[in-house]
């Protein structure tokens, strides 16, 4: 089914017939099928809603570049319109930034949080990556400036910027559009973290010790500073250690959720 909610077209569905809402969030680059085991188990107990965010699978293209708290909103918009309030959320690294961001600022709307290898903390940088942003960020004035257009042309500075673009990029912004580019930007690097302590909803978190995509220490940060929020960590996983493990991860979400 498709549903036009905040300038943007949503893709969603729903499983099961009865038991308490359970919305599934998917991570970049995700769709409703990442989460095919757990709608087969979960929609027996749960009345599953599921969706593809806008830019990812079935759904429209963002209005306009949009951040977490774009996306956020029109998932609270879906909430509303389907009268699912108080749903408990599964969600996997950027669902999680969703997650968060929700449950910080609409606690009515959210039961209770399965939050795997969630993303929503900035790392520090090492002087490797500074250096490298900074080589990057060097080049790109250099290219863009008056000169550099007067001399080059637009064409040939345009076709500069792309090859930096895919140069420094990492896999997931070299992956799109350039619009969803703008997109993806502005999501990394909005930073959550001030919203952890005002999460009122019980939150269970489900990490792969080998994640490399949202380290292992971000659960830790996320357990100590949401108020009521357990920690477990699934051994030899890693960024989708919820598919690595699915029988610990079913067996223990379906513990949590009751």
């Amino acid at each position: 089914m498709t549903i036009d909610l905040n300038g943007a077209s949503l893709y969603y569905e729903q499983h099961g017939q009865s038991g308490k809402p359970l919305l599934l969030l998917h991570g970049w680059g995700g769709k409703v099928e990442s989460w095919l085991p757990v709608i087969r188990d979960f929609q027996h107990n749960h009345r599953i809603t599921v969706l593809d965010f806008p830019g990812h699978g079935r759904s429209g293209q963002p209005p306009r570049p949009w951040n977490v708290t774009d996306y956020m909103e029109q998932t609270a918009a879906l909430i509303r319109a389907l009268k699912i309030e108080g749903a408990d959320i599964m969600a996997h690294s950027f669902g999680g930034r969703v997650a968060i961001l929700l449950a910080a600022t609409y606690p009515e709307l959210v039961g209770k949080l399965v939050l795997t290898g969630c993303a929503g903390l900035i790392p520090k940088k090492s002087l490797k990556s500074r250096a490298r942003t900074a080589l990057y960020k060097g080049l790109k004035s250099v290219y863009e400036s008056g000169a550099a257009k007067k001399l080059l042309g637009e064409e040939k500075v345009s076709q500069m910027r792309q090859a930096l673009q895919e140069k420094f990029g990492s896999a997931d912004y070299r992956a799109l559009s350039p619009e969803m580019r703008k997109t993806f930007v502005q999501v990394v690097n909005q930073d959550l973290r001030p919203c952890l302590p005002k999460i009122r909803a019980s939150a269970l978190l489900i990490w792969g010790e080998n994640d490399t995509a949202t380290p292992l220490w971000m659960g830790k940060v996320m357990e100590k500073e949401i108020p009521d929020a357990g920690l477990v960590v699934l051994k030899d996983c890693g960024h989708f250690a919820y598919l690595d493990q699915y029988q610990n991860f079913q067996t223990i979400s379906k513990n949590f959720l009751g």
